[in-house]
């Protein structure tokens, strides 16, 4: 069947179980019990009762002046589900990432965070269940702030520490963040003295701070050479594994950068979804080159992870 066809007939289809990975997820408690963090379960407080996905959105479209950025989307993520946003240039993936992170307010349709529609709830309240980072992120940063700081401001969603209060509780915590990425021996270096992989591995910390529903990470390894970029995508496994009830989304338009444990693809064209469902059976060499407009052949590994080469 020829892949927009196929794509249309699959973008009604119900929502599918996500393909379960049956090996233990690694408990991180007994890490932030050691430094006097309480409410923990697999790493994360939980501040709120989610049911149902843990994000939705439900006929988003995005206009600027006559341009269409992003037409009628529908996408929900479930707890546990992992999406792969996957896209060329100009596709509208990151303005599809801000609207999900609720900075960017849609022309039409409804965002849906843990039950609770943008409109209806504080804005600010629903922000702290939604963590993002963006390969751009370092720039909205006050160089001075140190790595703890960077973490611990996701409390209320923040970049700067004078906004609100935080205690050494707060500081505990964000350090255990850092610590589960490898970078704990950087929480008291400026973030400006840090190499570009080091700070990928702090904003990845930071958006284990605050309890998040969904993690969101709009291209994180945009700015990293290949070895940082091998880094980041075994932290973003880590973070994956250490919370079965989180979700994540990833965007990107390299699959060589797809984590082993994603578990569902979202493929957009100029705005529109092409096709969505489990990746193993929505990421095909039809669809890549579709995307792409040119031929492609992706191929799994033996290791998990994609790879695409001409075809």
């Amino acid at each position: 069947m020829p892949c927009l066809a196929r794509c249309s007939a699959r973008q009604s289809r119900e929502r599918r179980d996500s393909p379960g990975d049956t090996r233990p997820v690694q408990d991180v408690t007994q890490g932030f019990a050691q430094h006097g963090v309480s409410g923990i379960r697999h790493g994360r407080t939980l501040p709120f009762t989610q049911v149902g996905p843990a994000l939705e959105l439900r006929n988003v479209s995005l206009n600027r002046d006559s341009t269409v950025i992003l037409d009628n989307v529908d996408w929900n993520a479930h707890p546990g589900e992992h999406w792969i946003i996957l896209g060329a240039n100009g596709s509208g993936k990151t303005s599809l990432m801000r609207i999900a992170a609720l900075y960017l307010h849609p022309s039409a349709g409804e965002v849906i965070v843990t039950g609770e529609r943008l409109g209806d709830t504080d804005v600010r309240t629903l922000r702290r269940r939604v963590a993002y980072m963006s390969a751009a992120f370092a720039t909205e940063l006050r160089p001075q702030l140190r790595a703890f700081e960077v973490v611990m401001t996701a409390k209320h969603a923040a970049l700067e520490p004078w906004w609100h209060s935080y205690d050494e509780t707060d500081r505990r915590r964000a350090i255990v963040c850092l610590q589960h990425m490898g970078v704990d021996h950087l929480a008291e270096r400026e973030i400006s003295t840090l190499s570009s992989g080091e700070q990928q591995r702090v904003f990845l910390a930071r958006t284990r701070m605050n309890a998040p529903a969904i993690v969101l990470l709009d291209e994180p390894s945009g700015r990293l050479d290949l070895g940082g970029r091998e880094q980041l995508v075994r932290a973003i496994d880590d973070t994956i594994a250490s919370d079965p009830n989180l979700a994540s989304a990833v965007v990107t338009h390299h699959v060589d950068e797809i984590p082993t444990k994603a578990t569902h693809l979202l493929a957009l064209k100029r705005g529109k979804v092409l096709d969505s469902g489990p990746i193993g059976e929505t990421l095909t060499s039809d669809l890549l080159s579709t995307i792409f407009e040119f031929p492609l052949r992706v191929e799994r590994r033996t290791d998990g992870r994609f790879s695409a080469r001409p075809g």
